[in-house]
């Protein structure tokens, strides 16, 4: 829960107290016996670990927001545990692979070949339902588990509290009123393809690059630190949530990338798209809920860099197209993203 900084603390925080409305709702911090059904918040995260053995300790529902728990445990588990459970998702033979993957586990966070082994089995296994936000998530836990009982609820939108003093941000960055503004938040790790991101900005010499978050990865910032100094880029760390909203409101352009994918729903995705904002996101089934024409999707490997430059060149030209894709994303959101119907899918669930 908050403060912890992470979208899962913002999204079990949004969750419960819609839930309030309705129930009683009580926050532990491990798993309590006098409960008949408890709800686990999971994701890809050491910070997750308390979640994931309460889930184990006392089965109950599990919201998965990540598909893959392979950084979680190669976060928090021994080699020979990593391996062990390895082997209890895909068999005995597969002990060689694991000590491949764990020796070589400083390239995990790009890598690939580390997305294509969830480590989602004893957790699907043991829950008496999973909660997944898209159709990526859902096939991941099937194939690990395929008498799993796997419910789908849309990641919800809350809209912002406060309003967005558009004028006043863009005067206090020194922003130009009609230059365009190109952002991407979040935690800044390789999988959000950052650096293809920076390469496509000579597309749009005229724009600016709005990069807020911490980087996950002290070798990433470093690496991509020659490009970090252009003038286009104007650079935030973490922010409060009403600094995010007020960025939010001067963005025009959001890259929202997820390669390889963890099957996750991005919220900060859901927030752009609810705020009527045009967002690139990665062509895949954890986007494929999403109307045509209410995102523009950016196909992964190789022709990534040259789909990206094009989109964001046309985006940054006419503003009339990102008006439209915003507004149909506004109205998917409006549709089908609510915290309300959220809510009472797990009330249904629970029930």
């Amino acid at each position: 829960m908050p403060p912890a900084r992470t979208g899962v603390a913002d999204y079990s925080a949004g969750l419960v107290a819609e839930l309030r409305k309705t129930v009683t709702v009580d926050i532990l911090p491990e798993a309590d016996p006098r409960y008949e059904v408890s709800i686990y918040q999971v994701g890809n995260n050491p910070l997750h670990l308390p979640a994931y053995r309460a889930a184990l300790c006392q089965p109950g529902i599990v919201a998965l927001h990540d598909a893959v728990l392979q950084h979680l445990h190669l976060g928090t588990l021994s080699r020979e545990e990593y391996i062990d459970e390895f082997a209890y998702n895909y068999g005995e033979w597969m002990r060689d692979r694991a000590r491949e993957l764990w020796d070589s586990r400083s390239r995990s966070s790009a890598d690939g070949v580390y997305y294509q082994y969830p480590l989602l089995r004893r957790l699907a296994e043991r829950s008496k339902a999973v909660v997944v936000h898209n159709p990526g998530a859902r096939r991941m836990v099937e194939a690990a588990v395929p008498s799993a009982k796997v419910v789908e609820i849309p990641h919800y939108f809350v809209p912002p509290a406060l309003p967005q003093e558009t004028d006043r941000t863009r005067s206090r960055l020194g922003l130009a009123p009609q230059e365009v503004v190109i952002s991407m938040f979040g935690y800044l790790r390789e999988s959000k393809r950052i650096g293809p991101a920076l390469k496509a900005l000579k597309a749009v010499p005229a724009a600016r690059f709005l990069l807020v978050g911490q980087f996950v990865s002290q070798e990433l910032e470093r690496a991509l630190q020659p490009a970090l100094k252009s003038d286009q880029i104007i650079r935030f760390g973490y922010v409060s949530e009403s600094e995010f909203w007020q960025l939010a409101g001067i963005t025009d352009i959001c890259v929202n990338l997820r390669s390889p994918s963890a099957g996750e729903t991005s919220g900060i995705g859901i927030k752009m798209m609810g705020i009527g904002k045009p967002v690139l996101v990665t062509t895949g089934p954890e986007t494929e809920r999403y109307p045509e024409l209410s995102v523009i999707r950016i196909d992964p490997g190789e022709p990534e860099a040259e789909m990206l430059a094009h989109y964001l060149r046309a985006l940054a030209d006419c503003r009339e197209m990102r008006r439209e894709i915003g507004g149909r994303a506004a109205r998917h959101i409006v549709e089908h993203h609510t915290v309300e119907k959220a809510a009472r899918m797990y009330l249904d669930l629970i029930a």
